[in-house]
C-alpha cells in the first residue's frame, strides 16, 4: 500500500476509533462529570527578588479569586529541570470554557482580587514581576476526563510532578498518538506505580499538533524505577510494536519538565 493511502485510512481508522473508545467510556466519564478543559500558563521570571513577588501575587490573589470563579483545584509549581528556569506554571482546570478563556477579564471585575494583586499589577517596568506569560488551552482525553491530584496533595505530601509534551509530525501521527493511550497507556501507567494527573489534547498553543500529560511520583529517585516497570511491561511492548503505530515515528519532539510544587498549589 502506498505511505498517503496508509496514511489516508490510518486516519479514518484512527478517528472511528477514537469516537468508539468515547462512546465505550460514556458511562464511566458521565459519573466522573462532564470532561475538563486546562488553561496552563506559565510566568517566565528573572533570577532575583521580583520572582517572590510573583509568588505572592499567585498564592494570596490569583488562586483565591480563581476559586471564587468555580475553578479548582489551581496547580502551581516550580520549574526544577529544563529550559528556562526560573519559570512558574500555574494549571487551571475547568468544565466551563468560558471562563477558562476569559480568565484575565473577569479578574479585573472582582475587587478583591484586584486589592490583593496590587503589588504585582503596579510592579515598574525596571523591577517587573515577571518577563512574559504563556497560554495553552487543552482538553482533557475522553479516558481520562477530569483532574486527579496525588493521593499526598490533601496532606501537602512530598510530592514530584513530571510534565511531558508530545509533538507529532503530522495530525494523522497526533490521533495515533493519542489513541494509544487509550489502547493501553492508561492502564500501563498504572500497573507501573504512576500518579496519573491529567493528560490534554492541545487545542491552542504553540508547536502543533501536541499533546500534555503530567505525572507524579513521591521522590524524584521513584522516576527512572517506574519508567523502567513501564517500559517493561508486556502490554506496552505488544502496543508500541504494533504496526499500526510503530510504522513511522508518530512522536517526532518530547519536551520533559521536572516540577515542584509551590507551598499555597492545591495539586
Amino acid at each position: 500500500m502506498k505511505r498517503r493511502e496508509f496514511l489516508t485510512s490510518s486516519l479514518a481508522a484512527s478517528t472511528l476509533a477514537l469516537t468508539n473508545q468515547a462512546k465505550s467510556q460514556a458511562q464511566s466519564s458521565a459519573a466522573a462529570g462532564p470532561r475538563e478543559y486546562y488553561h496552563l500558563r506559565k510566568y517566565h521570571m528573572q533570577t532575583g527578588p521580583q520572582t517572590k513577588l510573583t509568588d505572592n501575587f499567585v498564592g494570596d490573589a490569583l488562586i483565591p479569586a480563581l476559586n471564587r470563579l468555580g475553578i479548582a483545584p489551581v496547580g502551581a509549581f516550580h520549574l526544577d529541570l529544563g529550559p528556562e528556569t526560573p519559570t512558574l506554571y500555574v494549571l487551571m482546570p475547568s468544565t466551563n470554557l468560558e471562563t477558562l478563556v476569559n480568565i484575565d477579564h473577569k479578574l479585573v471585575e472582582d475587587e478583591v482580587f484586584m486589592k490583593a494583586a496590587e503589588p504585582f499589577w503596579s510592579a515598574p517596568a525596571t523591577a517587573p514581576a515577571f518577563i512574559r506569560t504563556e497560554s495553552t488551552l487543552l482538553s482533557a482525553f475522553p479516558g481520562h476526563p477530569k483532574l486527579t491530584p496525588p493521593p499526598s496533595t490533601a496532606q501537602h505530601g512530598k510530592r514530584v510532578f513530571q510534565l511531558r509534551t508530545y509533538e507529532s509530525p503530522s495530525f494523522a501521527d497526533h490521533v495515533r498518538k493519542v489513541e494509544m493511550f487509550h489502547k493501553g497507556e492508561f492502564e500501563y501507567f498504572q500497573n507501573a506505580g504512576f500518579d496519573q494527573v491529567f493528560y490534554g489534547d492541545t487545542l491552542i498553543g504553540q508547536r502543533m499538533p501536541n499533546l500534555t500529560y503530567m505525572l507524579s511520583y513521591p521522590e524524584l529517585s521513584d522516576l527512572t524505577e517506574k519508567w523502567k516497570a513501564f517500559g517493561a511491561d508486556p502490554g506496552w511492548k505488544k502496543l508500541s510494536s504494533d504496526p499500526r503505530y510503530a510504522f513511522e515515528q508518530i512522536v517526532s519532539n518530547i519536551s520533559n519538565l521536572i516540577l515542584s510544587p509551590a507551598p499555597y498549589s492545591q495539586i
